[in-house]
């Protein structure tokens, strides 16, 4: 059972978020691995649509990466 998934659409579905607030923070929480995936996932698009990948250095690493010079 998806408990807190089911709570976050009733409050959806309640007006008292928007389902725009709710992408919102679901992007900025994802990693861009992990948006590119969810789009693979859902045929949104496909491998070879993608940029070529940059080698992972800290500099350009992604802020969520504990790696990132930018990580918190």
């Amino acid at each position: 059972m998806r408990k807190q998934t089911s709570k976050l659409m009733d409050i959806m579905e309640d007006g008292m978020i928007s389902a725009q607030a709710v992408a919102d923070m679901c992007l900025a929480y994802m990693s861009e691995d992990d948006v590119a995936d969810m789009m693979r996932d859902n045929d949104i698009i496909e491998e070879e649509d993608e940029e070529a990948e940059e080698e992972w250095t800290p500099e350009n690493a992604d802020f969520n990466d504990k790696g990132s010079i930018h990580h918190y």
